[in-house]
């Protein structure tokens, strides 16, 4: 006698294989997001080592002697001084700001003694990554710790804000960084 199937063995392979089937899918589906977190992490570390390099450029140049000692070249924060005073209160030291601000660009070519640091580049390839600084001058006040003469004029502080910035090419987010900065100098009003 022959017996008749019912089908159930063929319900229970197809189940089984739907099943194999969605744990595959969550699987790639898994893959694909840590792939997806771990390039914005690897993109957000990029952009901020540029903001970081980006003021690092900044203080190299300002203690550059080559610079300091050439009659023809400003350094940022002596080039900031010179330009508008910067209101934390009221002004912003946006990155997207580049009229109002003394501006410095690194690229991967480095920094050198004896320049400023005006080139155009990208400062890493493969993402591309721009890299470049903003500085302002805040203020001139007593320095904390020194003491002065009486009626010399004596020394002040000269306070600074360089905000470092990076950004990967075609992308909106940019990566900021600021480092206020204070420099002995002689005071205005003796001059």
């Amino acid at each position: 006698m022959k017996q008749q199937q019912q089908g159930m063995v063929l319900v229970f392979a197809l189940i089984m294989l739907l099943c194999v089937t969605l744990l595959g899918v969550a699987a790639v589906s898994t893959s694909l997001s840590q792939t997806k977190m771990a390039n914005s992490v690897q993109a957000q570390g990029l952009t901020f080592d540029a903001a970081e390099a980006a003021i690092a450029g900044v203080v190299f140049e300002s203690e550059d002697q080559i610079v300091l000692s050439d009659v023809n070249l400003d350094d940022p924060l002596t080039a900031a001084r010179q330009g508008l005073t910067f209101d934390p209160q009221t002004d912003t030291l946006e990155c997207v700001n580049d009229t109002d601000w003394i501006n410095r660009q690194l690229t991967s070519g480095g920094l050198k003694k004896g320049q400023q640091n005006t080139a155009t580049g990208n400062f890493h390839t493969q993402p591309d990554v721009t890299s470049w600084s903003r500085t302002a001058f805040v203020q001139e006040k007593p320095c904390r710790g020194s003491s002065n003469v009486i009626g010399s004029g004596g020394l002040r502080c000269h306070v600074f804000v360089v905000r470092g910035c990076g950004q990967i090419d075609g992308k909106r987010t940019i990566t900021a960084n600021s480092l206020t900065v204070a420099v002995f100098g002689p005071s205005s009003e003796a001059q």
